[in-house]
């Protein structure tokens, strides 16, 4: 059973932060390319990182370009397609690549199937596909079939259930594997992870970070193997606001600490 997660985590434990993006940082919309990260937010997740390192890597479905787009001008360290594409801090870039020939078949198919079934959305990756289906709820079953026959005539592929979303990806990357990843690096390496996410595609990541004695936090209802809970994404939002402040007032205590006042204090 989970706890709600109210406070932020204890801060004289040294933290690195793993976000999702669509429902833990933005609200889902109709269509991916309806989603908005706000510009206060944003701020905020970079006052985070810049408090903390620059501790802080988005962890998502979405393609690094996408992330990138959502997120500009920041960059962060992202993983994207679960884990298929990874940028470090240092903008080193690590890819999971398909051969052509199996990205191209698999795409065609899908293609055309999907045009046989009104208002569901093909989404080409490169290295992945996601079969949406929030506007015709009718086809789940149909794109299930498909994503396992695909899954099953190209065996170096895998099947990633989400929220009105069947994702195709190269077998053996997922969150838990992206996190961990960044774990044994500079800046993330030494530190607690701290993992929001909202969907089935981030149980992988709860599981890396409950492994490691982090905290695991999911966003909104469901079972989970995350031992925190947050209702929604303004409540992300809100989570966001209150580490920041809290951050902010831990460094201006222990700076008087130790004989130093801020600029507009010592005035």
């Amino acid at each position: 059973m989970t706890a709600s997660l109210i406070l932020p985590p204890e801060q004289s434990a040294s933290c690195a932060y793993f976000f999702d993006l669509d429902g833990t940082l933005a609200e889902i919309k109709p269509y991916p390319d309806q989603v908005v990260v706000p510009k206060t937010i944003l701020q905020l997740l970079q006052q985070l990182a810049t408090r903390n390192a620059g501790a802080l890597a988005l962890i998502s479905g979405r393609s690094m370009a996408e992330l990138d787009a959502l997120t500009s001008p920041i960059r962060f360290p992202l993983a994207g397609v679960h884990g298929a594409e990874r940028r470090d801090i240092n903008g080193q870039t690590h890819i999971v690549r398909l051969a052509a020939g199996v990205e191209r078949e698999a795409g065609e198919l899908l293609h055309s199937a999907l045009a046989t079934m009104p208002g569901t959305t093909l989404e080409a990756k490169g290295m992945a596909f996601a079969l949406h289906y929030r506007q015709a709820p009718e086809h789940e079953a149909a794109l299930i079939s498909l994503a396992e026959h695909i899954t099953h005539r190209w065996p170096q592929l895998a099947l990633q259930h989400g929220k009105c979303v069947v994702e195709i990806k190269p077998k053996g990357t997922n969150k838990g594997e992206a996190i961990a990843a960044f774990m044994q690096e500079a800046p993330f390496a030494g530190r607690i992870p701290v993992f929001f996410g909202d969907d089935l595609t981030d149980e992988t990541g709860f599981d890396v970070v409950n492994r490691a004695g982090g905290i695991s936090v999911k966003v909104g209802s469901g079972a989970t193997q995350a031992t925190w809970r947050l209702d929604g994404v303004k409540d992300v939002w809100h989570w966001l606001e209150q580490i920041n402040s809290s951050q902010q007032e831990s460094k201006a205590t222990n700076n008087r600490r130790g004989g130093y006042e801020s600029f507009s204090r010592s005035i």
